[in-house]
């Protein structure tokens, strides 16, 4: 393939941090963030050299309630040019927009009329077509793309196999690897990041990482993908995200040599917000559910209502998950 392998002390300078806290956060919270935690979150990302920093969805004001949740659920440019402005610093600004929840042709208008720099289309493999179109329409209006393939660890080779060539032929700039349900382990990342970026290298995009942490595996998995050749990267502030969270930004931008990354913006962002969000009663993070959902490769869903209702029943509800395995 013509790649480097890199190892644990390489300096990688083309590495891209991508901060997805209000987005993946937001599926804890129903995107009801505070403006002052969205603007300090903003400035943490800029003074820690953060790339990039997704905003929320795109989502369709047609097909969900918006009384039902907050702004970022919906990322009009209005409210995110109230926290970024012109944005005249060197970190750009993402979206993201579901297949068949964003009504890309009328919600996300030309880049020259938007603060936005990169649309991150979400799809599932079966809807790979639907994601195509909506690249090529987002890229015809100027924008940067990226593609998430969800829910990978349920799909077969061929069917992978098959994606990738589609994707690799759009115009889209990288293809994500995702470990929705926070089941594989570095040695599947690995094979699967080698797997991706043979492909993506014949057709020049890039490759990154969205990883879950059902198994405690988040940071492990991104970095194995990092070493093998991976180089965007995904990452929310203290793990923040659906369920058992993600891959933490302080964490991951503590590894990372690049000299241009610092934690401690973050650290005090987690002081002054993260903090007192979780003594609210806010519940994000590792623990047994989405551990047992991890293991089975089963989506989170049932974790997350087993986590409201207050069980403990470990023991019960793993039988349960057997029982639909």
């Amino acid at each position: 393939m013509g790649r480097k392998e890199r190892t644990l002390m390489s300096y990688t300078p083309e590495i891209k941090v991508v901060d997805c806290t209000l987005r993946d956060g937001g599926l804890v919270n129903n995107f009801f963030f505070p403006d002052e935690f969205v603007s300090e979150l903003y400035e943490a990302n800029i003074k820690s050299g953060v790339d990039y920093m997704e905003f929320g969805y795109k989502a369709s004001k047609e097909l969900f309630d918006v009384k039902k949740f907050g702004k970022w659920k919906f990322c009009d440019d209005k409210d995110i040019r109230a926290v970024v402005g012109d944005n005249k610093t060197d970190m750009k600004i993402s979206v993201m927009a579901d297949v068949g929840r964003c009504d890309f042709k009328k919600d996300i208008v030309s880049k020259k009329d938007s603060p936005i720099d990169l649309i991150r289309v979400a799809t599932y493999i079966n809807t790979i077509p639907a994601a195509v179109e909506m690249i090529e329409d987002c890229t015809k209006k100027g924008y940067e793309t990226t593609v998430n393939i969800m829910a990978i660890s349920k799909s077969n080779e061929l069917d992978i196999d098959a994606a990738l060539e589609l994707l690799c032929q759009s115009s889209v700039g990288c293809i994500y690897l995702v470990d929705s349900y926070g089941s594989l382990y570095p040695e599947q990342v690995s094979r699967l990041s080698d797997k991706y970026l043979e492909l993506a290298d014949k057709y020049g995009k890039k490759v990154g990482i969205h990883a879950h942490n059902n198994q405690q595996l988040a940071f492990a998995n991104t970095i194995e993908a990092l070493r093998r050749g991976v180089s965007y990267l995904d990452a929310t502030v203290s793990s923040l995200g659906r369920g058992c969270g993600n891959c933490p930004s302080e964490l991951l931008l503590g590894f990372l040599k690049n000299p241009k990354y610092r934690i401690n913006p973050l650290l005090r962002f987690i002081e002054k917000h993260i903090v007192p969000m979780k003594e609210s009663g806010i519940v994000w993070g590792y623990d047994v559910p989405y551990l047992l959902t991890g293991i089975l490769n089963q989506h989170p869903k049932t974790a997350i209502q087993f986590t409201k209702e207050g069980r403990k029943d470990y023991n019960d509800f793993y039988l349960e998950l057997l029982d639909n395995f």
